[in-house]
Formats: structure tokens, sequence, C-alpha cells
């Protein structure tokens, strides 16, 4: 709360109800839960209001390196792209990669190579400059320009706090057949270095769907996502201990996730329909619609 203006929160449910229906259009036509999941993220990805695609925050290097994966929980196929430079929509390359290749994760140059064998038009690192990105990372390295002065510290022993952090996006749906899907799609973290990927294109760290329990999405602090298989542990806690999926949610983000010091939040569904978006920082950008298309979206806790 105080983060953002009025009119800048306006802003973002504006945003966030369209890609919600753009979702709904796609399920209420008999559409799939994976064209709504990408559809949805695609929305969020050409919004420069959203770290993802356009809106993308810059490295240390003062690049954008984007990070995306994508679940079917029907078939329980899978696909992830790290550290691309130059696709407009990562979230469709890593669909393409589950579809179309025998790999689950593919990064850097070789994701690339394999976007333009499968036809994709490749875009100029220039698309995804946004001011607002490039200020943050400028504010930041004078920071940490200030505190190696302070504490003679070497560059590569400063610690990435909070600040480094603008989010994520993602997407969970289940679909008239039943089958359920989930996708992440992320810039990773402000001031990044050394090619350091998150949790978003790894699958059960930041992306899970299985249509016998759940569908996941994450967002937060990557690497303790990572540490503890938060999208999967999710889906464990359900199959295994038979918890529904808010018990799971909550478990893990609310209990297991705090006292490992994680800070983030996650957007679930389950096979019938029931959801779960719990958090443990002081507000994360979430919506959902139902089977009657009506739509609701939040910033902060209630």
């Amino acid at each position: 709360p105080g983060s953002f203006t009025p009119k800048q929160e306006m802003q973002y449910k504006t945003k966030l109800t369209q890609a919600l229906k753009v979702g709904y259009k796609i399920l209420n036509n008999g559409g799939s839960s994976l064209d709504a999941v990408e559809k949805v993220i695609n929305t969020l990805e050409n919004s420069p209001l959203f770290n993802a695609g356009k809106g993308a925050v810059f490295t240390s290097n003062g690049i954008n390196e984007l990070d995306a994966s994508i679940m079917d929980g029907k078939t329980m196929n899978a696909g992830g792209v790290a550290e691309v430079h130059h696709i407009k929509n990562p979230i469709s390359l890593a669909r393409t990669v589950m579809t179309n290749s025998p790999h689950v994760l593919l990064a850097g140059e070789g994701a690339e190579q394999f976007a333009k064998e499968q036809g994709y038009t490749l875009v100029d690192e220039n698309y995804f400059y946004t001011k607002k990105r490039w200020d943050s990372l400028q504010k930041i390295k004078a920071r940490e320009q200030k505190r190696i002065k302070n504490s003679k510290e070497q560059t590569s022993n400063v610690v990435l706090n909070d600040e480094h952090k603008f989010g994520t996006v993602g997407c969970v749906a289940l679909d008239k057949n039943g089958n359920l899907a989930a996708g992440t799609s992320t810039g990773g973290m402000t001031n990044k270095k050394f090619g350091r990927i998150g949790d978003s294109p790894i699958i059960g760290a930041g992306t899970y769907a299985d249509n016998n329990t759940c569908a996941v999405s994450c967002t937060g602090h990557g690497e303790y996502f990572i540490r503890y298989a938060v999208a999967y542990d999710i889906t464990a806690l359900m199959k295994y201990k038979k918890k529904t999926v808010k018990q799971a949610a909550d478990e893990v983000i609310l209990n297991k996730l705090v006292k490992r010091g994680g800070k983030g939040g996650v957007i679930a569904i389950d096979k019938y329909g029931n959801m779960a978006m719990p958090f443990n920082t002081s507000g994360m950008f979430r919506g959902f619609i139902t089977d009657k298309g009506v739509a609701t979206v939040k910033i902060y806790k209630e």
C-alpha cells in the first residue's frame, strides 16, 4: 500500500481484467486450458506494466533476460525457456518447446536458434526497453556502489535485496473437459548477475500442473522456490496428505516458506475449480474469473 497512485492501481486492475476476459472467452468457447494460459500471459507480456516481455527488468549489464514455462495437467508434458533476449512472447516459445521438441527446458542462444527453426521472428532488444525499468536499474546500481564504497565490499559479494525484485506473471486455468494448465513468465530480477535463472522456467519450482490435483504458478524470491520445489510441493500435499488446494497452498506459502525466509505467493486452481492465492508479502497483483464471467482483481492483503 502506498507504492502506487490510484491511477496506477487502476491501470493494473484494468489490464488484469482484460487478461482475465481473454482467458474467459477462450474457455467459454470450449477452448483448452493451455490456450487460455498462453493467451492470458501473452496479454501481460505485451504490457509494459509487468515484469515479463515488454516490461522486463534489466540485468546488471543492461540487457533483458526472459524466462518462461508452461505445463499441461492432462499429459504432464511441459516446456520452458530461459535467458532469451529476442523473443517477444517467451510463454509461446515455452509451449513450442513442449509440443515440438523432445526437451523440457532450452536456454540462451540454443533456445533462440530453436525459435528461428520453428518460424519465430526475433525482435530487437530495444523492443523490451522501458524508461521505468531502466531508471530502476540505475537507482539500484547507484545504491549498490554506495554500499560497496561504504563497506569496501567487492561487487561479487553484494547481496540482492527485495528492491531488486519486480515480480512475475502467471496464469492457471481449468477448462470444460477438466484439464488443468499452468504457465509463468518473467524478466527476472533487476540488476541480476552471472546469468542467474530463477524459478519461473523450472517445472516443479515456478510452474506445475496435474489433472489429479491442481495447477500452480509462482512469484517471489526464486531461489527459495527452487530449493523447496514450491509448485510441486503444493500438489504433493494434495496428493499424499489429501489437503485441499487452499490448505496445501497456505501450508507452503504461509508456513514452510516463511520459516525458511522465502517471500512470494502463488495462484492455484484444483480439478474442481477451487482456487487459492496466498502470499506472504504486503501485496500481490492477482485476479480470477468464474465460469459465469465474473472477474475479481486485487492488489493488497484483504
